[in-house]
């Protein structure tokens, strides 16, 4: 297959090779020489149209003429006028041209006195003549400089414009390139398509291409001189990893996405917001498919309160209830500047929703108390938890009090204000936990789930449905491996992995905060729902990837060094949704977990003795009621090993 070079890029190569020469001497002399000599020759039409004796004689015509040439040409080289370079112009300048008009107008008087037509009107017509000539040799310098400018803008414009194909010839495909433009950024010289049937055809003004192999590949990128390319799905990105965006990698080509509408909620967006792809586009699947319409519609007109709104998953899940309609969204977190930026965030993308924020913890009850009494919340997403493993492995009782304590509390007061459910977020780390981090979160299930069996067996008074979703890791999250790999990688690395063969499941923010909108929507209550996290990732494969997606070579531009596995951390988190494991629900992609289950006395009495403890600060006293709590919790690379061998 050939590619030609089109007509606008020759033009364009042509103009930036000519545009940073000068004129040289002898083009300026000439041309300042034709201005000076169409002036004289000017002012003796003129005058001989308005039939002035002067130049009624034709041989005085001719001198005229030949005079002015030689005049000029003397007066120029006198004073070098054409050693000035045109783009270099100055005020100062316009002397040295006067001067060489009045040097030619005193030539050409002599000449007109040895012809015998030294008279008043001749010495008028050289005062216009010796004006003309300085008017129109400093304009045309001046005419020169702008278009140059003009031209240079233009040529500086276009050089900002990156030249991108389209990837695929679908709808999406189509209305990008369709809303591109005119833009100032991007200039789409085409689309690409698997199909070969449609190779060099038209849509949407714009010629398809067919890429099969990385020879045309290559020769595209060289004959249409692109800089990027630009994708409309997801899921293309994802079946193109390993062949168009390892190719743009290699080539150092931008790989783009535009995702022509908000993909959770259908609002639409102010501008066509392509972006750089990330490396959660390259690990996300295939697009989950949800019950929309009844999740709006469970949602619509209702007062919805989100605790760790500001965090990752909380802020998503704002996004998304936003764009639902709900009657008001009350936002709860403690930390000021994140929920200062998710506040602005929402109102402008939804200025006709009811936002409330509140600064508030989870361990202060009073303060959980004002929220639920204020806004009588129908819904409560309980997203508020402490999630760092090695930090948490460092202050275990800071855990407790958080994600024990605080999820005790939150449910709590759903009993109390008769909220009609809450949904728990939990993790994949609650999971035969080996840290402190993921027993807690284990204890927090404990809670809430005996809080809800004793509701319905009528052994406590209330109305609530709990609803547990637990998921693993979350692309992009706050303080996660890939915001930590980016820095490191824009740092120039060394990018650290604690072990080549660790790995962990994904799921990207979006996604997570679907499956527990459904989850919710579903008769699960007082259970535990997991989600299928697809298939492990290796995060050492992670970070080589990451590394080529910044146009760099792992091991030569930037290092990776393996730290060894931080405390209570797994080699390989354990498989959530497996049939031997898990119960199915109506949706492929969220199961229930098996597991123990706990009276709700006996849950209270354990969450009281950990919350005593841990207000004690008693450390060790604490991690042992939690290992006799959850006898599954057995730690791994940690100082609370000793505790299991007794």
């Amino acid at each position: 297959m050939t590619h030609e070079k089109t007509p606008m890029i020759l033009f364009g190569k042509n103009l930036d090779k000519y545009s940073a020469k000068f004129m040289s001497r002898s083009q300026v002399f000439l041309m300042d020489l034709v201005i000076s000599v169409v002036c004289s020759v000017g002012i003796a039409v003129v005058s001989f149209l308005l039939e002035q004796d002067v130049f009624l004689d034709r041989g005085f015509d001719l001198v005229w003429g030949i005079s002015a040439g030689l005049a000029s040409a003397l007066m120029f080289w006198l004073l070098k006028t054409y050693v000035i370079i045109i783009r270099h112009f100055s005020f100062k300048d316009t002397f040295l041209f006067g001067l060489a008009a009045l040097g030619k107008a005193a030539i050409l008087a002599l000449v007109a006195l040895f012809f015998g037509k030294a008279n008043r009107e001749m010495f008028v017509l050289l005062l216009f003549d010796m004006a003309l000539t300085t008017v129109m040799l400093c304009s045309v310098r001046l005419l020169m400089i702008f278009v140059y400018d003009a031209y240079k803008s233009q040529v500086r414009e276009l050089e900002r414009r990156d030249r991108v194909l389209i990837y695929g010839t679908n709808d999406k495909a189509v209305a990008t390139a369709s809303r591109l433009r005119g833009s100032k950024r991007y200039e789409v010289v085409g689309l690409i398509s698997n199909r070969t049937d449609i190779e060099h055809a038209m849509m949407a003004d714009q010629r398809v291409y067919h890429l099969d192999s990385v020879e045309e590949f290559e020769q595209a990128v060289d004959n249409l001189s692109l800089r990027g390319i630009i994708f409309t799905r997801e899921v293309d990105v994802a079946n193109e990893k390993d062949h168009m965006v390892r190719y743009c990698s290699e080539r150092g080509l931008k790989v783009l996405i535009a995702p022509a509408v908000d993909e959770v909620t259908g609002a639409p967006v102010p501008y066509l917001q392509v972006r750089n792809i990330k490396i959660e586009d390259l690990l996300g699947r295939d697009e989950i498919k949800i019950s929309m319409d009844a999740i709006k519609a469970n949602f619509k007109d209702k007062v919805v309160l989100v605790t760790g709104a500001a965090g990752s998953i909380g802020s998503e899940l704002c996004r998304q209830l936003a764009g639902f309609g709900v009657c008001k969204l009350v936002l709860f977190d403690n930390a000021e500047t994140p929920m200062h930026i998710l506040r602005l965030e929402l109102e402008d993308r939804f200025p006709k929703q009811v936002f409330v924020p509140i600064i508030g913890d989870v361990r202060q009850p009073s303060r959980l108390d004002y929220a639920f009494r204020t806004h009588r919340p129908q819904v409560v997403f309980h997203a508020a938890a402490y999630k760092h493993v090695p930090l948490m492995e460092e202050n275990p009782c800071e855990a407790v009090m958080v994600n024990v304590y605080g999820s005790r509390n939150v449910a709590d007061k759903c009993i109390e204000y008769e909220v009609d459910k809450m949904v728990m977020i939990s993790t994949d780390k609650a999971v035969n936990p080996t840290n402190i981090m993921g027993c807690t979160k284990r204890l927090a299930e404990i809670y809430v789930q005996s809080l809800g069996k004793a509701i319905e067996a009528g052994e406590v008074a209330g109305k609530t449905k709990f609803v547990t979703t637990r998921f693993g890791n979350v692309l992009g999250s706050n303080g996660s491996v890939i915001p930590r790999f980016r820095e490191q990688i824009e740092r120039g690395g060394p990018v650290t992995v604690t072990d080549p063969e660790i790995n962990r499941y994904f799921m990207t923010i979006p996604e997570a905060c679907r499956l527990v909108m459904e989850a919710a929507m579903l008769p699960t209550e007082n259970r535990i729902c997991v989600f299928d996290m697809g298939q492990p990732v290796r995060i050492d494969s992670l970070a080589r990837r990451m590394i080529e997606l910044a146009g760099l070579v792992p091991g030569e531009d930037i290092e990776i060094v393996y730290t060894g596995l931080r405390p209570g951390e797994k080699l390989y988190e354990e498989l959530l949704s497996s049939r031997e494991n898990t119960d199915e629900t109506s949706h492929d992609r969220i199961r229930i977990a098996r597991v123990r289950e706990y009276a709700y006395a006996d849950a209270a009495k354990a969450v009281g003795e950990l919350e005593a403890l841990s207000r004690s600060v008693r450390i060790p006293e604490t991690v042992q009621l939690m290992k006799t709590i959850v006898p599954e919790f057995v730690s791994k690379n940690s100082r609370f090993e000793e505790f299991d061998r007794k």
